[in-house]
């Protein structure tokens, strides 16, 4: 328990006070700033302190406040400057936050924290160029300083420049050897390049330092799942949740590496426990994620010819409707009645409270249209052949359920090359990260047409935007011909 000497004098209570800061001791710092104001005159210090005290106990519209009022008395004090550069980020004006720190610069040229505030805040502006300028003299400063490294190497990616970026992380390395944050930086960054076998090797020499966290070992374990190394890659996922057991994304990781890599598809079991705990939270993530599909889908569904004359088209099936964002993005066409299959009964509740559908059936999708008669004009699958990784037999069966001169939209997530060139799995289909599938252009065309379908129209969207890198796909409309063409 911190207790304060009565002889104390305030200027050892304010460095007790940034201590208790430093270690997170918000509580304990509460009173011994109270008593340093009561036995130290107003001073630009003691305001930095209550404002690092407001912005750590989430309050920063506070420490806003404090410190505008020191800046009226101490205007010239860059200190100040920079603090409320910091809470005002804090508080989303990012533009006021880059004003201030531009203004600390002005005031003290060789500040290389100054620098580096302003160099975040131009970044978050979208400046990436006038951000890493700053940066690039913050980290000239101070070599070893671990957060302005990992803050230029944002910038220097975002500015198109990812050797640089990379380069700036691994002299981090070599100078901070310690440093969890910048490794883990260097290998994300490998993984948005594609470039797997650097980030497993980076990752590996994290584990055989002694330097590596739950996050270290996920991204191991994508890059060795994207490798095809998917054994390795599962042993990585289980040390990744010996380390973070509450971390809901790594649950996730292991979860998913029990899907086997030669498997055809992912576990219908699998699925439906992942989107069940997934649910209450799926939309507001996807938003976060910027999803396009539901979008996408109803952009073709407006040159339908029915639709386009303005006439009713449907019936609909909304196979992995999940939450049902299809049948939102087009409510306001005349498209309907919509029947939705999922796995997830829970994903299905919050489809059922938006009340578009006139049936939802939890079933595996595969097995409700093989077990079916009804022929429908409108066949969608948004994102959700991403947990397929064989496609024929599935779309034959979709074939079965299509209406002559029906329509069969649906979305995969596209197959690239890594780095290297090389493309993973067998060339056709590839289990990638957290258990989905990604398919080969030329593939997925082969099996529509093989399947009897006529491809009306190829599209290539971003599908998402996943750990700030675009995530590409392709989404085909297919027609059954009729029995005149």
């Amino acid at each position: 328990m911190d207790t304060i000497e009565v002889t104390a004098d305030g200027q050892t209570l304010c460095n007790r006070v940034a201590q208790l800061l430093d270690s997170g001791r918000f509580g304990a710092a509460r009173p011994l700033l109270a008593a340093a104001r009561r036995l130290s005159p107003p001073s630009p210090a003691l305001t930095i302190l209550a404002a690092r005290l407001a912005v750590s106990e989430g309050v920063p519209e506070l420490a806003t406040a404090e410190l505008e009022a020191g800046i009226e008395v101490w205007p010239s004090h860059a200190g100040l400057r920079k603090a409320r550069a910091d809470a005002l980020s804090k508080t989303g004006d990012i533009e006021g936050a880059a004003r201030d720190a531009a203004e600390a610069v002005i005031l003290d040229p060789g500040d290389p924290q100054a620098k580096a505030i302003l160099g975040a805040a131009l970044l978050a502006l979208g400046r990436a160029a006038d951000g890493a300028a700053c940066l690039w003299e913050a980290v000239e400063a101070e070599p070893a300083h671990i957060v302005y490294r990992e803050t230029l190497a944002k910038a220097l990616r975002a500015g198109g420049d990812a050797d640089a970026a990379l380069r700036v992380l691994c002299e981090g390395i070599a100078l901070c050897p310690g440093g969890v944050a910048l490794r883990n930086a260097a290998i994300l960054l490998c993984l948005h390049r594609r470039d797997f076998t650097r980030a497993d090797r980076l990752a590996e020499q994290a584990r055989a330092a002694g330097i590596a966290d739950a996050c270290t070992f996920g991204m191991k374990g994508h890059a060795l799942s994207s490798l095809g190394r998917h054994d390795e890659a599962a042993f990585a996922y289980q040390e990744a949740y010996k380390l973070g057991p509450h971390d809901a994304y790594v649950r996730h990781l292991v979860t998913a590496s029990g899907a086997l890599p030669d498997a055809k598809r992912a576990p219908p079991d699998y699925v439906g426990t992942v989107f069940d705990g997934y649910a209450d939270r799926f939309e507001a993530h996807l938003i976060s994620l910027r999803y396009s599909i539901p979008g996408a889908i109803r952009t073709v569904l407006v040159t339908h010819p029915k639709v386009a004359r303005g006439l009713p088209a449907g019936p609909v099936l909304d196979l992995g409707c999940g939450t049902g964002l299809v049948a939102l993005a087009t409510s306001d066409l005349p498209i309907g009645p919509f029947t939705g299959v999922d796995l997830s009964r829970k994903m299905l509740d919050h489809a059922r409270a938006k009340q578009l559908y006139d049936e939802l059936r939890e079933a595996d999708i595969a097995a409700d249209l093989a077990a079916g008669t009804q022929l429908w004009p409108l066949i969608l699958a948004a994102d959700v052949l991403c947990y397929f990784g064989a496609l024929d037999e599935l779309f034959s069966v979709v074939h079965a359920r299509l209406a002559s001169g029906g329509w069969f939209i649906f979305s995969v997530e596209e197959l690239l090359p890594d780095y290297d060139g090389i493309v993973p799995g067998n060339g056709r289909w590839a289990l990638q990260r957290i258990g989905r599938y990604a398919h080969a252009s030329d593939y997925v065309h082969e099996c529509a047409i093989a399947a009897g379908f006529r491809i009306l129209r190829a599209d290539r969207p971003i599908i998402r935007r996943e750990a700030g890198a675009a995530v590409p796909g392709i989404m085909l409309t297919l027609e059954r011909p009729g029995h005149d063409d």
